[in-house]
């Protein structure tokens, strides 16, 4: 296991806004944000109790949370959204789109539905373009901001268990350049892709329990999988003034597995 992280307060007075914040890695990373000094709006879909627990946990620390609700799948939803954040820290200087749906429960290709096609990229793409879009263009407005867009190491070996999952998160990728080019040099928007992680919901997968956490463990140099705490701070990395010259990046964390590069 890697020390106690040191943590540094890189948001102070700041506000955040973390879609998905109400489980798994979204909620470590507005946990995080909190523990570095920042204002946190913690958005939830269907998780509200969830969503109180991340508020609960952020006040706990002495932090200041603010819970929005909303579908990133409706437009109508996503304005709603950035009316509240704006409103509620009277603009926003960073958001993390952490939302995304990696069909969970399809352990084989051979499983795929339209169904889940249709979701995985309605949530993963068109959520991820339109929550860009839609901050992007307020943050444009107020004269700055960061965006960090939860991406994948999926897109370096693609996935032969959801491969509609690895279309998606290829997806944002060149929504996250598109939106880069468009907003520079006001508004930074970049990739975070982490490796494996293991939340709760992996944890319970089938195919994790029966092997395939073990097996994954002893193909990364680090010889761990990470818990979503862990990389919550690397996340945030993007949005900080230390990467205040990264835009349209891809930054990779997954303790050595793909060693992707030049």
């Amino acid at each position: 296991m890697s020390p106690e992280p040191v943590i540094t307060r890189r948001f102070p007075g700041r506000s955040v806004l973390v879609t998905g914040a109400g489980t798994g890695f979204g909620a470590e990373i507005a946990v995080r944000a909190a523990q570095e000094g920042a204002r946190v709006g913690v958005h939830y879909n269907r998780s509200r109790d969830g969503a109180e627990q991340t508020r609960s946990r952020i006040a706990a620390l002495g932090g200041e949370a603010v819970l929005i609700q909303g579908d990133i799948t409706s437009r109508d939803d996503i304005r709603r959204m950035v009316d509240a954040a704006f409103d509620a820290f009277d603009g926003l200087d960073v958001l993390i789109n952490n939302v995304g749906d990696v069909a969970r429960d399809q352990m084989t290709w051979r499983d795929i539905t339209e169904e889940s096609i249709d979701h995985v990229l309605d949530v993963d793409i068109k959520g991820t373009l339109l929550c860009t879009h839609e901050f992007g263009a307020r943050m444009l407005d107020q004269g700055h901001g960061a965006i960090v867009n939860i991406g994948s190491t999926v897109v370096v070996r693609g996935s032969a268990r959801a491969p509609q999952y690895a279309a998606a998160k290829y997806g944002i990728i060149g929504l996250t350049k598109s939106y880069a080019a468009a907003f520079a040099p006001t508004v930074r928007v970049n990739v975070f892709a982490p490796g494996f992680i293991e939340t709760a919901a992996t944890l319970q997968r089938e195919d994790w329990q029966s092997g395939r956490g073990e097996q994954l463990r002893k193909l990364t140099p680090m010889g761990r999988i990470p818990g979503p705490a862990e990389l919550a701070g690397t996340a945030l990395f993007l949005a900080s003034d230390d990467a205040a010259h990264m835009t349209g990046g891809f930054m990779v964390a997954d303790g050595g597995y793909n060693m992707v590069g030049a």
